[in-house]
């Protein structure tokens, strides 16, 4: 029986703090690795945290200044550091972060390092969601790529893993492309969450914790992949440094609900610290990968369970770029003129 051993992480960065979130990293991915994981799994913009304060006040230019300081570039030594860590402990490690540009824009990023170190995908979330738009920018058609094969050695061999970000996991079309790629581990990433108060919850019930891996779980149905559902925490220093006690997110301390979904959508892990959102710590996993196949025996909706004939997608990969050379226009030859 082929299985392999998963960590998901239900943690608190160092808000708002490139290097120290970094480190923080590196030391959960150690720890995974200690604990025998081959693929360690972070939440949605973990470094440097998600910017909780858009969902409190519409504009705060100080603290957006210094989270496009303390983002993180795909070329720089911050990175370089998290792939050797990666290498060092042969882990694959999906990674959710703020992503600066070279022009000083941000964006919500998922970065897949292989075991062997090499960053063998990276993406940007295609739409940001809501209050997000007021901080990043969109993903573009390169971005719909969100699913690569990872060599995990003998006797493993290669799997294809892939991951989105928080309500893409609404978006039909974006998951429909996504389980076309056949995936068999799915990272799904998501900020801070909090449980639902009830019928008179001030925000949206597939915002809270259980609306969010509801998401996550029908996504696993769907798919016929693992779902790692990776969540963030947020403490008394993330509310503080943010200031969000009056917004829809990071209100209070809590915000964990991490776990490991099977294929057929059941909760696989039971919650840390006893259900407890500011536990921090790795939720493990071992994960029969012979159950994707025996899934999908009953329900693939990309194959035996579709009617391309009738429906089928529509894409465009091609990124947009800001500037377009324009083609030299060939010019009319001179004519001749005749004696």
């Amino acid at each position: 029986m082929a299985s392999i051993r998963v960590a998901v992480t239900q943690a608190e960065p160092a808000w708002l703090d490139l290097a120290g979130s970094v480190q923080r990293a590196c030391e959960l991915i150690a720890e995974a690795a200690d604990g025998g994981a081959r693929i360690v799994a972070f939440a949605e913009a973990w470094i440097p945290g998600y910017p909780a304060w858009i969902w409190a006040r519409p504009v705060d230019p100080v603290l957006q200044t210094k989270y496009i300081y303390n983002s993180l570039a795909i070329k720089s030594p911050e990175m370089e550091q998290i792939k050797a860590t990666a290498k060092k402990h042969s882990i694959a490690v999906v990674l959710g972060f703020s992503e600066r540009s070279p022009s000083d824009s941000v964006y919500i990023a998922q970065a897949i390092i292989s075991p062997q170190g090499d960053l063998a995908l990276h993406r940007r979330k295609v739409k940001p969601t809501h209050m997000e738009r007021t901080i990043y920018g969109d993903g573009s058609g390169g971005d719909l790529t969100n699913v690569v094969e990872l060599d995990f050695g003998a006797p493993l061999g290669k799997l294809k893993v892939g991951a989105l970000a928080c309500w893409e996991h609404t978006q039909p079309l974006l998951k429909y492309h996504s389980i076309t790629q056949g995936e068999a581990i799915h990272i799904s990433m998501w900020p801070p969450i909090d449980p639902t108060t009830g019928v008179d919850h001030p925000g949206l019930w597939s915002m809270t914790a259980e609306g969010c891996q509801n998401l996550s779980q029908t996504y696993a149905i769907e798919s016929g992949a693992y779902v790692l559902h990776s969540t963030s925490v947020c403490t008394q220093k993330g509310i503080e440094a943010m200031s969000t006690q009056s917004g829809l997110s990071c209100r209070q301390p809590g915000g964990g609900h991490s776990c490991i979904i099977a294929p057929d959508g059941r909760r696989l892990t039971p919650p840390l610290g006893d259900g407890k959102a500011d536990t921090e710590g790795l939720v493990y996993g071992d994960l029969d990968l012979t159950q994707i196949v025996a899934t999908r025996g009953w329900l693939d909706t990309v194959g035996h369970y579709s009617r391309p004939d009738l429906l089928w997608l529509g894409v465009d990969k091609q990124h947009k770029e800001v500037v377009i050379p324009r083609s030299t226009a060939k010019q009319p030859e001179p004519e001749q003129e005749t004696a």
